[in-house]
């Protein structure tokens, strides 16, 4: 009996280990749904735009492209390094924000009189919270992303023009081995071990961007859940409503910080060694064609400034609408299946016990 309903007890609240294991179940979930926009809109960011290419980058001309060129295969280029890095990702981040959140009410509450209830924390609160855990899971995760992002970008229409030279690929115009420890090793010996930490700048400053989506989730299901409660409805938001919330919320967090965003991609990728001859007024290499650059690291703040130089504002936000879309739905898709995933973790928790 009592064996049984400790089990029962860690549903009600599952341990920040059970929380991280939940989140990125639904991590991975939403995102192999979604995941040929995600290569669709990895690509899009990473091709600096030259003005001549602009009718090119919409999603649908880019998932046209990919299948001419590539098959269906294409749709899932990298598949494996981005479930690996979504699942690091997602576990590191719901453990460290499960973890964060828990001692920091935990001492809130014993700041209060006895009997006193603690109310919903501050919008503030939740943001501070949010970053904290996503700063921490940047640091441990980020390896995977770069070599995710180097998969879906790929190096496919070089292997394609060697091939059709009649002449197979030398080592100065970069590896053919495209699987996870092939691009791990080219990217370790171009740039050393630190290659793997590409981007980390740029990341660390968007983890604001699941702090606003959560907090603002937060805040606004807490808002519901008040409203229902007064109404004497059932005290719990449906699945469409969570979706409804969860994508607003993604929607805001992406506006935002997307000019960011768009700039860590293109230094995963390197395709930001190539802004240098779309400034000079050279010819855009061709896409995939930029591993081999071994120009000095661009840092975030001056290629958005080469990018404004170029473009404009318009040009900070090339490729939101397919990062908007696959965001949205991927975040959606999670925050409506968190309650099941919960379940499930619980379940793989409780089925692992017994081995113990």
């Amino acid at each position: 009996m009592s064996s049984q309903s400790k089990p029962v007890q860690q549903l009600q609240q599952l341990t920040p280990l059970g929380a991280a294991l939940a989140g990125a179940l639904g991590g991975c979930f939403s995102t192999a749904v979604v995941y040929p926009l995600d290569v669709a809109k990895t690509r899009i960011q990473a091709i600096p735009s030259n003005g001549k290419n602009k009718d090119n980058l919409s999603m649908l001309a880019v998932l046209r492209r990919v299948y001419l060129k590539e098959g269906i295969a294409g749709f899932y280029r990298g598949f494996g390094a981005t479930m690996l890095n979504t699942f690091s990702m997602q576990y590191a981040y719901f453990f460290f924000y499960s973890f964060v959140r828990t001692s920091y009410i935990k001492r809130l509450t014993k700041k209060l009189p006895p009997g006193a209830k603690l109310g919903p924390l501050s919008t503030a609160a939740e943001l501070l919270l949010g970053a904290i855990a996503g700063a921490l899971a940047q640091i441990f995760t980020i390896p995977v992303s770069v070599i995710a992002t180097r998969q879906q970008v790929g190096c496919v229409e070089k292997k394609k023009s060697s091939t059709q030279n009649g002449s197979a690929p030398s080592a100065s115009e970069g590896v053919t081995d495209d699987s996870f420890l092939g691009v791990a090793r080219e990217i370790i010996e171009e740039e050393g071990v630190t290659g793997l930490w590409l981007g980390l700048k740029p990341g660390l400053v968007l983890t604001v961007n699941p702090a606003i989506t959560y907090g603002v989730y937060e805040r606004v299901k807490s808002l519901v859940l008040l409203t229902k409660g007064r109404f004497g409805s059932n005290v719990k938001m449906s699945p469409w409503l969570s979706f409804l919330v969860g994508a607003s919320s993604k929607t805001l967090a992406t506006i935002v910080t997307y000019p960011y965003i768009m700039a860590k991609v293109r230094i995963q990728a390197r395709s930001a060694d190539t802004d240098q001859s779309v400034e000079a007024g050279e010819e855009l290499p061709k896409a995939h064609m930029y591993h081999h650059l071994k120009s000095k690291h661009v840092g975030a703040i001056d290629l958005l400034a080469r990018v404004w130089k170029r473009e404009g504002f318009i040009g900070w936000y090339q490729g939101m609408q397919a990062q908007i879309i696959k965001a949205v739905l991927s975040q959606a898709l999670l925050f409506m299946s968190k309650e099941q995933f919960e379940q499930w973790a619980l379940a793989i928790i409780v089925l692992a016990s017994r081995f113990y």
